[in-house]
């Protein structure tokens, strides 16, 4: 069984910043595509950034320079720097990671942490 937790969530004014982690663990062999979603109130689940196992990165056009994806393979984690925070950025964010374990190559989703930014 793969598990994905998040962590680093929080309230910070707007202007701040905040450091989201994902860690992995279980019977991984190897994982793949590792992403961060991110739902606000009343609204779709969107995309914030991918980050390929290679460290190839794609970002939602509206948070290019603000937010940098990461990742650290030994750990199994993913990490999400959130700088010049607005209150729009209000959401839960979501870790998204394709991994394959020992059997399957499957989908695992962690089970989000809210960011609030204040005004």
């Amino acid at each position: 069984q793969v598990q994905l937790v998040e962590s680093g969530g929080g309230l910070v004014q707007a202007g701040g910043s905040l450091r989201l982690s994902c860690a992995a663990s279980g019977s991984i062999s190897r994982i793949n595509d590792m992403v961060w979603y991110r739902q606000a109130p009343g609204k779709q689940r969107e995309l914030v950034a991918n980050i390929t196992v290679d460290s190839s990165t794609v970002y939602a056009d509206s948070l290019k320079g603000r937010f940098t994806i990461s990742r650290d393979n030994a750990k199994k984690t993913v990490y999400l720097q959130m700088n010049s925070l607005k209150p729009e950025d209000t959401a839960v964010y979501y870790c998204f990671a394709n991994v394959q374990t020992l059997w399957v190559r499957r989908d695992y989703w962690g089970q989000g942490t809210q960011v609030t930014v204040s005004s």
